[in-house]
């Protein structure tokens, strides 16, 4: 271990046991139990290992896991865990973040993408797809981010990255081992696919979850309206994000050349099947909406159909990349942590949102999202944010309120609650921040401060930029109008 590492591992022991062993009372919120605290201490401790990275990150994962269960869980150790400490987590629930869905649907993307390589549908789909953009990297670069950010406006994030990293894997195998450019693709994943979902209601949950809690507040958004506020913040995002992952990550090559022999590989039945059950699943992820079949559930149909069929077989299994699926179920063991023991509830009431003005409700809350969407599900985020924030809303929106002009100046209730959203699809600084960042970290190409790098420059950009493009750029009103003309000149 180099003097860097030993360095940073001494700062985190040092920082996790000020946090545990100091009185709640430091921490100025009346409701904090010793379990709540232990928690923070977690989260702080894993936080400062996946930045300085002393050691693995899937084994950091590991290591919150298993002292999660030792120190929060009612099956804990019993000096620790008693009913006089705080809420507890049931075990069970730390433990089954080895089986949480998002979990099976990165198995299924992984067993996708060593058989889409094996049987040479990667490089296939990669020529027909980044044909458009040409052979200059940067337009490659460029390629991958508008594909990615297509496909997640329509289905799931985490299921575009999955099928992306297939696509990936030919272009990163012609480019040289010290090309800087690769890390740039890698990281387009994730940047893309994170964005992308912005762009529509279904794209990502938390949209989802502002729609429904605006529609119940009398506040209809139509897919359309937000589809033309939202596109084209996305769009600039994208672009920004190509420009810096550029300058960050710049290519030593001058040409992406996908002149990769054909394989030897007769074309034979499992070829076909292959082909169908890839095809197959990928039309299922992007017809969730219709078939209700949920993306987790669909994950699993390609290694049933291919382990029936002897095509998935036990050595395959071996090139499935567990690492990552480790570091992914330590992200969800955090989050059970965070909401089991209470701590998340506590945390969001003990800010006076009630005693702030309309702007500073509006900041505050979004910083707050974005802070816990780094650590938890951004579903979970945008679940409990998004019912106190409506609760709000409509006290700042009372005409007969002091706030009223204020806040109605900003946007109102759809741009406040819409932001939210948006803070929650835009937190992605470490691996276990989203599924498709931890798929980014499975190419083995991207540390975990080349990842909080970009992630920061593009949520600090993206925070800043959804603000005013929300409040004062595009309100809803305005996306309304055109949507009402567009139908009416239809």
């Amino acid at each position: 271990m180099d003097l860097k590492k030993i360095i940073g591992l001494c700062v985190t022991l040092a920082v996790t046991i000020f946090i545990w062993a100091v009185p709640t009372s430091f921490f100025g919120i009346d409701a904090l139990t010793p379990v709540q605290q232990r928690v923070i201490a977690l989260f702080v401790m894993a936080a400062l290992l996946w930045i300085f990275e002393p050691i693995p990150n899937w084994t950091t994962s590991l290591l919150v896991i298993v002292l999660s269960l030792l120190t929060v869980s009612n099956k804990g150790i019993g000096i620790f865990c008693t009913p006089d400490a705080g809420e507890l987590v049931v075990y069970t629930k730390i433990m089954s973040s080895f089986a949480d869905p998002v979990v099976m649907l990165f198995l299924g993307g992984f067993v996708l993408a060593i058989m889409a390589s094996k049987y040479g549908l990667d490089v296939t789909l990669a020529r027909l797809l980044l044909k458009p953009f040409g052979k200059k990297p940067k337009m490659v670069l460029l390629g991958f981010l508008i594909v990615i950010a297509i496909f997640s406006m329509f289905m799931s994030n985490t299921a575009t990255a999955a099928m992306m990293l297939a696509f990936l894997a030919p272009v990163l195998a012609v480019l040289p081992s010290d090309d800087k450019g690769k890390i740039g693709l890698s990281l387009a994943i994730p940047v893309a696919a994170n964005l992308g979902g912005i762009g529509t209601p279904i794209g990502t949950p938390p949209n989802a979850t502002a729609v429904k809690f605006l529609t119940e507040a009398g506040c209809d958004v139509t897919f359309g309206a937000w589809a033309i506020r939202m596109i084209p913040f996305v769009i600039i995002m994208i672009l920004f994000a190509w420009v810096v992952l550029q300058i960050l990550f710049p290519f030593k090559s001058k040409e992406v050349v996908l002149d990769i022999k054909e394989s030897d590989r007769k074309t034979d039945w499992k070829t076909y099947v292959v082909w169908v059950t890839f095809i197959g699943t990928i039309l299922l992820w992007a017809t969730e909406q219709w078939t209700k079949i949920n993306s987790n559930v669909v994950a699993l149909i390609p290694l049933a159909v291919l382990t029936c069929c002897g095509i998935f077989t036990k050595d395959d299994i071996k090139e499935i990349n567990w690492t990552v699926l480790w570091l992914v179920a330590g992200g969800f063991a955090l989050g059970t942590d965070l909401q089991g023991t209470g701590l998340a509830k506590v945390l969001i009431n003990a800010i006076p949102f009630g005693e702030m003005g309309v702007i500073a409700v509006i900041m505050i809350a979004g910083v707050v999202c974005y802070f816990l969407s780094n650590f938890i599900s951004n579903s979970a985020t945008a679940a409990l944010l998004i019912p106190i924030l409506i609760v709000i809303a409509e006290a700042m929106g009372d005409p007969s309120a002091a706030s009223y002009e204020t806040f109605m100046s900003v946007g109102g209730t759809q741009a406040m609650i819409s932001f939210i959203a948006v803070c929650a699809s835009i937190a992605m600084l470490f691996p276990i921040s989203t599924p498709p960042n931890a798929i980014a970290s499975s190419t083995g190409l991207v540390e975990t401060k080349e990842m909080t790098k970009i992630g920061l420059i593009v949520g600090v950009v993206g925070f800043i930029l959804g603000y005013f493009w929300l409040t004062k750029l595009f309100p809803f009103e305005v996306a309304e109008k055109v949507v009402e003309t567009a139908a009416a000149t239809l």
